[in-house]
């Protein structure tokens, strides 16, 4: 039952994406290699945030704890051993991150890091605009500053996924927003 209600909701979010009019914003966890071609052949612009391996094995497996759609992960010593041999259900971090950095030229591939938008998430939401050939005032990029601040997010139902029900997303366990620090 739980197949039927994803593959139906995929559809359903497919058949949204072609109503939509241009420009379109798609958010994915796709390995590069699964991109459709048609996405890179139509010169969609991509921006990749990468974060680093310790902070996202620390996110992952917390994610996996909450997530009952998930297999149970386990004690964190072998969910360690599982991310560096990258034979977690979303495959290996080391290739993800790889397969976009080493396309982001050709690609046209914005490829930004977790750490520097929390170090300065103004430079790095003008460095968006830029890429996406937008203009806005300081009041908008000072808006969209603070409404994309983990504290922000953590407390927006849209963004921390509290409306998900606790069969799929149980988040008396670990809740999606943790912490959303860096490890330095």
């Amino acid at each position: 039952a739980n197949l039927l209600h994803v593959s139906e909701f995929l559809v359903l979010g497919l058949d949204l994406l072609n109503k939509m009019n241009p420009p379109r914003l798609i958010k994915t966890h796709l390995p590069f290699q699964l991109v459709p071609l048609g996405f890179w052949e139509n010169k969609c612009k991509a921006i990749y945030v990468a974060r680093n391996a310790k902070d996202n094995l620390v996110s992952y497996y917390y994610f996996d704890l909450m997530n009952k759609t998930q297999p149970e992960p386990g004690p964190f010593d072998g969910y360690i051993d599982k991310f560096m041999r990258g034979v977690l259900s979303w495959g290996s971090w080391y290739d993800h991150v790889k397969g976009y950095w080493v396309e982001r030229e050709e690609k046209n591939i914005l490829y930004l890091f977790y750490e520097d938008m929390k170090e300065n998430p103004r430079r790095e939401v003008e460095r968006i605009m830029r890429y996406l050939d937008l203009s806005v005032s300081d009041d908008v990029i000072n808006r969209i500053v603070e409404l994309t601040s983990f504290k922000s997010m953590k407390e927006n139902p849209m963004a921390n996924y509290s409306c998900v029900p606790s069969p799929v997303f149980d988040h008396s366990v670990s809740p999606f927003m943790r912490k959303g620090e860096s490890v330095k």
